[in-house]
């Protein structure tokens, strides 16, 4: 049983346990063999029980891969051992990152901005760039939020290489099935990971970064997880994520530099005629201004108009002049002005589509914001005016 301040190999002492999972255990230690002592990760697999060879082999490549990466987004290796105690223990050491990982930062809350969620997919594309133009390729195959770390350095970096290939399956040769469901393509299932694989699992990741959901628990039409409800971004940056995580990885970029060069260029690619096959058609704005009396429910009112409308509110005497509701001329009765003014600023904005007619939504939009500023300028101040005058003649009166 491993336990804390336990020290392993002669010289890494057991600090946090970071996670324990079916025979396998990841922690933070220190390495005591240097001075001063410096933080390290320890992964340790104990072989037997749930443990297979298949385990042990995918265990010990991590190890003979991470040991010739030399990438300064990616952790150092610094040592593989075996230890003996009634188990039979391997164990992984590497470099320490300091930070949190991306699935963290999303359970605590973090909503990440465009501009953030640009910058770590740049960062990981140009990790993914240095992997995969290796000889022979390093696929990662198990891009995710946990596998990201947001370094107190503000840099992004990939690690857990656990699912690590680093040669191509020979034809008819079993394999082991890795990756988790939502992030790994369909084709790395069928043990055919190619390095658009790792493309289309960054695309995944970035759009749960940016809805907050799994892609396992987002909606899916014709394999293509649906996004583009949920999240407000450019028509480019869309096409983009689309085309990083088309079901076909003929379809997806074929490098990752080619889809770093698409990023910064606001994607200059077309969309492919699947995406746009299933993408909602837009509906023709039919415009229905003019139609039907105040109280005319059935007149349906543009989503974009509705709202407080400040020219009705702050100049209701004036502002029905230009928009055709003469009900705000009730206004001028000093009993019922306050209550007249707070219902057109209310509902000024539906009674004016319904009173005339307008060239367009923009038009509409113009009109009422020349009618908000002058309610500012000068509203507010007769207003002012009027209430002074008004109690000032009542307390000559009494």
């Amino acid at each position: 049983m491993l336990q804390t301040e336990q020290i392993l190999n002669e010289r890494y002492q057991l600090k946090q346990e970071l996670g324990k999972n079916a025979g396998r255990q990841t922690w933070l230690a220190e390495d005591i063999g240097v001075s001063p002592p410096e933080s390290v990760i320890v992964k340790l697999l104990a072989f037997g029980g749930e443990v297979q060879w298949d385990d042990l082999k995918l265990f010990e490549r991590e190890a003979q891969v991470l040991k010739q990466l030399n990438h300064p987004r990616i952790p150092k290796y610094r040592d593989y051992f075996h230890i003996d105690d009634r188990l039979l223990w391997f164990g992984l050491v590497h470099e320490y990152i300091p930070g949190s990982s991306l699935k963290e930062l999303l359970i605590q809350g973090k909503r990440f901005t465009h501009f953030q969620i640009r910058q770590i997919a740049a960062d990981v594309l140009k990790i993914l760039q240095f992997l995969h133009q290796l000889n022979p390729v390093v696929l990662h195959r198990d891009l995710k939020p946990s596998n990201l770390i947001w370094g107190e350095d503000d840099q992004i970096y990939l690690v857990d290489f656990g699912a690590v290939q680093d040669k191509a399956l020979k034809e008819g040769a079993t394999f082991t099935v890795v990756g988790t469901y939502g992030y790994a393509p369909m084709e790395q299932f069928g043990g055919r990971a190619v390095p658009a694989s790792d493309l289309y699992a960054l695309g995944a990741t970035l759009i749960h970064l940016l809805t907050g959901t799994t892609p396992a628990e987002l909606p899916q039409q014709n394999l293509r997880i649906r996004f583009q409800e949920l999240v407000s971004l450019s028509p480019g940056m869309v096409s983009w994520l689309e085309k990083l995580t088309e079901p076909a990885p003929e379809q997806r970029f074929k490098t990752a530099a080619e889809a770093l060069s698409a990023l910064k260029s606001g994607m200059a690619t077309s969309k492919s005629k699947a995406s746009q096959l299933i993408r909602p058609t837009p509906v023709a704005f039919v415009n229905n201004s003019g139609q039907g009396g105040l109280l005319d429910a059935r007149v349906p009112i543009p989503e974009e108009i509705k709202g407080w409308n400040w020219g009705a509110f702050l100049m209701p005497w004036l502002w029905p002049l230009t928009n055709n509701v003469w009900i705000g001329l009730l206004a001028f009765i000093p009993q019922i002005g306050w209550l007249v003014a707070i219902a057109m600023g209310s509902h000024g904005n539906e009674w004016a589509w319904k009173s005339r007619k307008w060239r367009s939504i923009q038009h509409f939009k113009a009109h009422q914001r020349g009618w908000a500023i002058a309610g500012i300028l000068f509203g507010i101040p007769v207003s002012l005016g009027l209430w002074v005058a008004l109690f000032s003649l009542f307390s000559a009166i009494l």
